[in-house]
Order: structure tokens, then sequence, then C-alpha cells
């Protein structure tokens, strides 16, 4: 049985190996890109909910761009904590910034989607930038981005940032979600204007207001906490263009602070990652045990076919593994003999977030539980 299943795999890697060799090598760096100095208004729209330890830095990176001709709106989503008077403050100190604060929740809405679409709807610029209230950003990001964005004349881009981590097993754990996401979600699809799949990722989303705006804007995502994914997925499947490119020396977010941090922030996308189906939470699990877990014992089989057919699974998936790695983060792809580890870690915040959206009956994010049922009615 295993001799089957590890040749299967042996050659399920070998696909996800030339296409993302291929892939990865059609996904652009940023920071190569020269900068646009003079053009329309940008409209940045940043949401915030009980951010009072990141927002000024990351709005004040902000103000320091290259790129003059910005406007800010700032939308305070219910805060509990001292977010809004910090937006208040920073609209003192630049006339460009506008603050809005959101007191109820409409029903049918999740908080931070509503809060993005609310600001929209006070913008003025021909480009629009969503993003979140903990990046930070180097002078030249808008610059660099906008220029590409004319240059290859699309409706949108999204861009990869370093996502910072401080402790070891924390940034083993990143790694891996960005190993996984890649092969589950083939990201530089994107970059193919023949291809259906597209991509978003809620550090910097930047669409062309025409086309955000002909798209149907949040109104088509107000339900789903993988927003700033599908944003971009669904632009792509309605024919808009879009390109994916890296960032990691211009743009920067503390993903999460700890492992523990990790759990729980993916308690709110995981189920819906997955379709909301339990079917496709056994097949994650089961994907994941075989072949990032399991040939990490058997190479130690006796049956030395089991042991050579566990060694390739393991040699491809580190190949795939590196050029991920070094492509995608600023990370050290050693991380890789840590592997099994990491995926047992992942296979859990799985089980975790699965089990805890069924016994809540929904999912908990920012202090408000959203229904199951309603999660699923807008799927």
């Amino acid at each position: 049985m295993l001799t089957i299943l590890y040749t299967f795999g042996i050659l399920v890697w070998i696909v996800f190996l030339l296409d993302g060799f291929i892939g990865l090598r059609k996904i652009d760096a940023l920071e190569t890109e020269e900068g646009l100095e003079i053009g329309p208004l940008l409209s940045v729209i940043v949401a915030a909910r009980n951010e009072e330890s990141h927002i000024k830095s990351s709005v004040r990176s902000q103000l320091k761009q290259t790129y003059k001709n910005v406007e800010w709106i700032l939308v305070n989503d219910r805060s509990t904590d001292a977010t809004g008077l910090m937006m208040e403050e920073l609209q003192t100190e630049d006339q460009r910034i506008s603050v809005i604060h959101i007191e109820e929740l409409p029903d049918g809405w999740l908080g931070k989607n509503n809060a993005l679409y609310r600001g929209f709807l006070q913008t003025s610029g021909k480009w629009l930038l969503f993003t979140d209230a903990d990046v930070r950003f180097e002078r030249e990001a808008f610059a660099k981005a906008l220029h590409y964005f004319e240059k290859h004349e699309l409706d949108h881009l999204t861009t990869a940032p370093n996502l910072s981590a401080k402790k070891f097993w924390l940034k083993s754990f990143v790694a891996f979600f960005l190993f996984g996401f890649s092969y589950f979600k083939r990201p530089w699809a994107a970059n193919n204007p023949k291809s259906k799949i597209g991509t978003g990722i809620g550090a910097f989303n930047l669409v062309s207001k025409e086309a955000y705006t002909s798209f149907g804007t949040h109104k088509k995502v107000k339900m789903r906490p993988d927003d700033d994914l599908q944003l971009g997925m669904r632009m792509k499947q309605a024919g808009y263009r879009q390109r994916i490119v890296t960032a990691l020396r211009l743009i920067e977010v503390e993903w999460y602070g700890s492992l523990q941090e990790a759990f729980v922030g993916l308690e709110k996308n995981t189920f819906a990652g997955l379709h909301y189906r339990i079917s496709m939470v056994f097949f994650a699990i089961f994907g994941v045990f075989i072949t990032n877990v399991l040939p990490f014992i058997t190479i130690f089989s006796s049956d030395k076919i089991v042991s050579l057919l566990s060694l390739g699974v393991i040699l491809l998936s580190g190949i795939h593994y590196v050029i991920v790695i070094r492509k995608m983060t600023v990370f050290s792809p050693v991380m890789f003999l840590v592997l099994p580890v990491t995926a047992l870690l992942f296979i859990y915040s799985i089980i975790r977030a699965s089990w805890l959206t069924y016994k809540r009956g929904g999912i908990m994010w920012r202090g408000t539980l959203y229904k199951l049922s309603e999660l699923r009615e807008k799927e």
C-alpha cells in the first residue's frame, strides 16, 4: 500500500515541482521596479479594530512615501481600545487623512469587510489600496507598486510582504504555511492572463477604482473571512488583469507574535479555506500527514523499496520547499529539517480551527461571532 501511495506521491511532487519552478520565476520582485513620481490620486483604506499597538507606526511609515499624491481613509471598526483616538491624532498630523468611526455592524457583513467598503465610499482616488493596520512600508513602496501597476496595465496588484517572525517555531510555522499555500493555491497562476486562478494578500491589495466598482466591490465577499484572497480570486475569475509580486524589502508585517496567536488567528479562515466541508478537512489532514510527516518515519523502514520511495518524496518536497522559501520569504531554507514537526503543528491548527468553528456554531473574529449557517449561505 505504501509503495503505491509513495509512487503516486512522487509523480505528484514532480508535477508540483515543475509547476512551482516555472511559476515562481514569473513572480517579479518589486524592489527592482522604477518609482512613479507624479500620477493620479491614490486612496489608501486602512481598517482597524483594536490595533492601538500598530496603527501609528504603520500609518506614519505610509506618510513618508516618495509618492505624494495620496489620501488616507482610516476606518475604526468598533474598537474598544485607543485605536480611534490614535487615528484622530494622526489626522491632526496630516491633512490628507480622514477618519471614519463605525459603531455598529450591519447584518450580513463581516466587520473588516464592511469597514473596507465604508472606507471605499469616502475615496476620491483613481487607485485604491486596501491594507492592514499592522503593515510597515519602506519609502518607495507605493511609487514602485504604482509604476508596475501602470506599466502592466493592471486592474489588481497584490504583493507578498516579508512575514516577519521572531521565534524559531513561529518562523518554521509561517514557512510551512507559505509552502503549503504555494502548491494548494498556486498564486503564480495569477500572472498568467489565460488562467482563472487569482490571489490576494491583505497587506497590499491595489486595485483601480473603475475595476473594483464594476466588479461589485467588497459586497461580493462581504461574508468571507478570507476577504483578501477572495477579492483577488474572484476578480481574476471575472476577467480582470491581475499580477502578484514580492516586496520582501519594501513591505513588512508581523503576521503573528507567537505560535499561539497564529493558532487563534487561523481560526477565522481555516475552515473557510476548506469551503466549510468536513470532507475537505479530512482530505487536508490526510494530505499533509502523508506527504510531510509519514515519509520521515518510513524512511527508516526495513523494506528497502519503501525506504527509497520515502527518500524520494522527502527530496522532491525539500526542493520545492527551498525554492518557495527562497522566493517568498527571507527565512533560511534549513528549516526544512523540522518540516514534519511543523506539519504536525499545522494539522493541529486545522483540527483546532474546525472543531472550534463547529463548537461555537461559527467563527469568532475580533470579538464578534459570525454564525456558520450565515457563512455557508453566503459561500
